[in-house]
């Protein structure tokens, strides 16, 4: 499991006091109101950030951080990730994951023959969509429903599905 998670991706700066735009990477924006402290991952550490006000534009979070007071000491950092520790997370619902846990997963059906590996979610909307490689390279998608996806061990690293019918046509 990873020690940390993203919550987001500074897409650009916002006015010249050294606000920033962010691409929100979880299911529920609002919660950037709770945040108090964020990691930046520069690409060579984990910069520790105090939110110091949170705004809402569109489809997008505008943060001011105490740490920055200028717009040329936030334009590097476009592209990077905000990440949260585990404990600051949204609690889960019961049979909810972090996208981040399923990823690389191995997965196999009902009846123990290996799928595949899980390479990424899909959100639709109505339901994700799990996406398994094979070993021969084709993808498979997998609805994430109750009556396909049997089990989730983060622990383990594995899933158990059920494959409805027509899924492997």
């Amino acid at each position: 499991m990873e020690s940390y998670l993203r919550v987001g991706v500074i897409a650009s700066t916002h006015g010249l006091k050294g606000e920033v735009k962010v691409f929100p990477t979880t299911d529920n924006p609002k919660r950037f109101r709770e945040l108090k402290k964020v990691l930046l991952d520069t690409g060579h550490e984990y910069k520790p950030l105090e939110v110091a006000g949170v705004k809402f534009f569109k489809n997008q979070v505008i943060l001011k951080f105490r740490e920055f007071d200028d717009i040329n000491e936030v334009e590097q950092y476009k592209g990077k990730d905000l990440l949260v520790t585990r404990d600051q997370a949204v609690p889960l619902e019961e049979n909810e994951n972090f996208i981040t846990d399923l990823i690389h997963m191995e997965v196999y059906t009902d009846e123990g023959i290996r799928l595949g590996t899980l390479t990424d979610v899909l959100q639709t909307g109505a339901n994700d969509v799990y996406v398994v490689e094979t070993e021969e390279g084709k993808e498979v998608l997998l609805p994430a429903i109750p009556s396909c996806i049997l089990k989730v061990s983060v622990e383990e690293a594995r899933m158990t599905v059920h494959i409805l019918e027509g899924l492997l046509e």
